[in-house]
């Protein structure tokens, strides 16, 4: 396979563009077919307010933290160039806060997140999907590897696919998921396991990509996996106390 991947188009855009779409699509068709078969305590004008949040959170979050991936560039940043720059992990991180204000300024009490668990895996598979064809006009392409896993996405190089090792995490985490579909938790505590895992790829996978250093040689994906950590401690302690046991 030749990289990045055009499909008879002149730019690789249409391609990634496509399952961006199909992403978005997927996944949101898929929160509706589970919304019908689930007993949810929301309302469902609250929960229309909960996803506005968590869509406009994403928006904006998924621009800041790719504005912060690469601080040197920073204040030479047009707006254009801001919008069209964006993260996954960034809009995980703006969207959960989204979420937060919005049921605050709702009074709404109840766990929202994990319903959409199920939907952002398979919508994060299939936008990875679109990434790895880009090969290395994607900034998701990883570092120069001897590795046996490495390939040429374009630039003649051996490569670490991290869009395909993503790719791979989701399915384990679907995988997961499904495993666990039966076990009776907290309401809540499976959308907080799976920004928990997932920004526990996140930072490690980060060390097979290039990045530039946001402070202390860690990058703004490093630093939001960190706060992502230290934000569910109280749940993560809970997680481990009851494992010991």
């Amino acid at each position: 396979m030749k990289f990045p991947v055009t499909f008879g188009f002149e730019s690789v855009e249409p391609v990634h563009y496509f399952f961006e779409v199909l992403a978005f699509f997927v996944g949101v068709r898929l929160y509706y077919y589970l919304k019908k078969r689930t007993i949810d305590s929301i309302s469902n004008v609250n929960r229309l307010w909960i996803l506005v949040g968590a869509m406009l959170g994403a928006l904006l979050g998924s621009r800041i933290i790719a504005a912060l991936e690469t601080p040197s560039q920073l204040f030479e940043m047009t707006w254009l160039t801001f919008y069209q720059n964006k993260t996954v992990a960034g809009g995980f991180f703006g969207g959960l806060f989204g979420v937060e204000l919005i049921k605050k300024i709702l009074g709404e009490k109840t766990s929202s997140g994990d319903l959409y668990v199920i939907p952002i895996i398979v919508a994060v598979f299939i936008g990875r999907i679109g990434c790895f064809f880009s090969g290395i006009t994607e900034p998701t392409h990883g570092i120069e590897t001897n590795f046996f896993l490495g390939m040429d996405l374009g630039d003649g190089l051996k490569r670490h696919p991290t869009a395909l090792y993503e790719m791979l995490f989701m399915l384990i985490l679907l995988f997961f998921f499904w495993k666990i579909k039966k076990v009776e938790l907290i309401n809540g505590d499976r959308f907080k396991l799976f920004m928990v895992f997932y920004f526990l790829y996140r930072f490690l996978v980060e060390f097979l990509k290039p990045f530039e250093s946001l402070f202390l040689g860690l990058s703004a994906i490093h630093w939001s996996a960190l706060f992502i950590f230290v934000y569910y401690a109280t749940f993560l302690a809970r997680i481990f106390k009851k494992i010991r046991q």
